[in-house]
């Protein structure tokens, strides 16, 4: 929890060949958030960097600001300038970040944390489309290309493009609690969490005209977390075989029914955590675990922490 009075200080590294949306994203999203932060851009050398479109930006800052950030975030760049090793003067920048500070990487910007050898022996995501030729470079990464976003240690990477939206709010969400980071989302008008993973956005073939979609399932199951929700159940509510509803279900989510609805079931435990006085056992029930037992051991899967270490890290924050 990086809770203090002073707004910390997030510097986004802009390179060479750059998305501009991706380069916009940690401004935006973080400068929602009650000025918890302050985002300044910077490049390698303070100089105007071109971008992917067909224009170039000029920034405020140089490398130098780096060593003053408690959060890194590479942006994104257009594959055609990546490579398996970095500029001497992209990794003398990357080479004055304090070794306490956050590092976040936006879609191919993984590619830059791995040249410089940080990401060896992590976990690491990046785009679907870019993963193959991720692990040829940098066979020492433990490449999920499943997921929107990967927290490892003080390392965090996210997906292509709108992920970039995630993991900010992912940020948001550790640093101050759900409360605020659903309030940034709803400023910014994202979704405060997405289901699923990058299996739902691979190019897939299309679906038969007609074919029904587990949508309404999924809002259906959302109103009823407290019940005891088998397989079976979700089926008969979309009106599908179990194999069918299975294999439509990851399809379009990226997740079995089973790990959605435990996490689904977790999170609204962590805000029910956050914003009740609730006992955990109470809480399980509400959010559909058997037992206060049960809470616990899929809180701690998930994150790491017990209800009661959870509660007082983010309920004193909320207040």
């Amino acid at each position: 929890m990086r809770h203090t009075n002073r707004p910390e200080r997030v510097v986004v590294l802009a390179l060479d060949g750059v998305y501009p949306f991706e380069l916009g994203m940690p401004s935006r999203i973080l400068g929602a958030a009650d000025g918890r932060y302050e985002v300044l851009t910077c490049t390698v050398d303070g100089r105007p960097v071109r971008t992917d479109a067909d224009f170039g930006i000029t920034v405020e800052h140089g490398p130098e600001v780096l060593a003053t950030a408690g959060t890194v975030v590479i942006a994104a760049v257009s594959p055609s300038l990546l490579a398996p090793e970095l500029p001497d003067d992209v990794a003398a920048a990357l080479a004055l970040i304090r070794p306490d500070a956050r590092i976040v990487s936006i879609c191919t910007g993984a590619f830059v944390l791995a040249a410089a050898g940080l990401l060896d022996g992590r976990r690491a995501t990046t785009h679907w489309r870019l993963a193959d030729h991720f692990r040829r470079l940098f066979p020492h990464v433990d490449l999920d290309p499943d997921m929107l976003f990967v927290h490892d240690g003080r390392i965090l990477t996210s997906a292509g493009a709108a992920s970039g939206v995630d993991v900010c709010l992912h940020l948001v969400r550790e640093d101050h609690g759900s409360e605020l980071a659903n309030t940034v989302a709803r400023r910014c008008v994202v979704p405060p969490f997405r289901d699923g993973g990058q299996a739902q956005y691979i190019e897939q073939p299309v679906p038969e005209q007609g074919a029904a979609s587990t949508a309404a399932t999924r809002a259906w199951a959302l109103e009823h977390l407290d019940e005891p929700l088998a397989l079976a159940d979700l089926a008969a509510h979309a009106r599908m075989s179990l194999r069918t509803f299975v294999r439509r279900f990851n399809e379009e989510v990226g997740l079995s029914p089973g790990r959605w609805l435990t996490l689904q079931r977790v999170a609204r435990a962590r805000h029910l955590l956050e914003s009740s006085d609730l006992s955990v056992d109470q809480i399980a029930g509400r959010v559909g675990f058997a037992t206060g037992t049960s809470l616990r051991q899929h809180l701690h899967a998930a994150i790491g922490v017990s209800p009661q270490t959870y509660r007082r890290t983010f309920q004193t924050a909320a207040r």
